[in-house]
């Protein structure tokens, strides 16, 4: 599936710069099902402290008091299939290094922040899921010529996030042959990019895909399209908690088979013109 996923991901992203994303919250009409089915164990009106991404168009957006993307439907779904109608959820900004310590210091009970499962991360957290697979690839200016994929980026500055996937797969395939450098969030790294300091920034596709159709980047920036990685999305649970974990995978599972999980990424990620792949199998992390 992974390869089938690349290729399709790859010829909708080459386009994407041009493209506004539209992305909008909660449960509307044409989003996940508003009253999903409770799962076993679930408490009515209970209340859920969640991790997402703050910063991130179309995956996990803070815009004033409301939050949107797709890490946010998923979450606000499975919330309420576990009891926890969506004003009983407390938002907390969770991304790169600060999702382990979110867990583990038991300051969020859940963490959907494009978290790719990794065996490190498991020697200190539970997941569930997976609910995503994106593929690691390239933002660069609209501009550029030379950066064509991960094998041009000799004498080049590229940018990643501190703690995260993306910028440990750098380290260990390109070391030596670029210049990397760290930011704490992905929107530091972006404007970087856009006012030149970088060449390059580094993460997953539907990420990145996301700052290429925001309006404030808007014809400045693109994918380059080629995706060099497999980035599984789970759902960060605080270890040894296998009853909240198994709730939530069968609160996943119920997202899929509904039709929930594709019209939440109709109406936040397709719209910038990624091509939506198909789901992968929750339970499975």
């Amino acid at each position: 599936m992974a390869n089938t996923v690349r290729r399709l991901a790859a010829a909708a992203l080459a386009g994407l710069a041009v493209v506004v994303l539209a992305a909008c919250g909660g449960s509307g009409g044409e989003g996940p099902n508003p009253s999903p089915a409770p799962v076993p164990g679930a408490t009515p009106n209970g209340r859920l402290t969640i991790g997402i991404p703050f910063d991130e168009p179309g995956i996990g957006l803070k815009d004033g008091t409301s939050y949107r993307g797709f890490d946010v439907e998923t979450a606000t779904y499975v919330a309420k299939a576990l009891g926890v109608p969506e004003a009983n959820i407390t938002w907390v900004a969770a991304s790169g290094g600060e999702r382990e310590q979110l867990l583990t210091s038991g300051q969020v009970d859940l963490i959907f922040s494009t978290y790719s499962i990794t065996d490190d991360r498991k020697r200190l957290v539970d997941f569930a899921g997976p609910y995503f697979v994106a593929h690691q690839d390239l933002l660069v200016r609209r501009n550029e010529t030379e950066i064509t994929g991960p094998e041009t980026l000799n004498g080049k500055d590229l940018c990643a996030v501190t703690g995260t996937t993306s910028a440990a797969n750098v380290q260990a395939r390109y070391q030596g042959r670029i210049r990397l450098k760290e930011f704490p969030r992905w929107s530091d790294c972006v404007q970087a990019l856009a006012d030149s300091q970088v060449d390059a920034v580094t993460t997953d596709d539907v990420i990145l895909a996301g700052y290429a159709a925001d309006p404030q980047y808007r014809g400045q920036l693109k994918v380059v399209g080629k995706g060099f990685s497999d980035e599984i999305y789970g759902v960060g649970v605080r270890k040894g908690n296998t009853a909240l974990r198994d709730q939530v995978n069968a609160a996943l599972k119920q997202y899929v088979a509904d039709g929930s999980w594709r019209r939440a990424l109709g109406i936040t990620v397709a719209p910038s013109g990624y091509q939506i792949p198909d789901p992968p199998n929750p339970g499975t992390a």
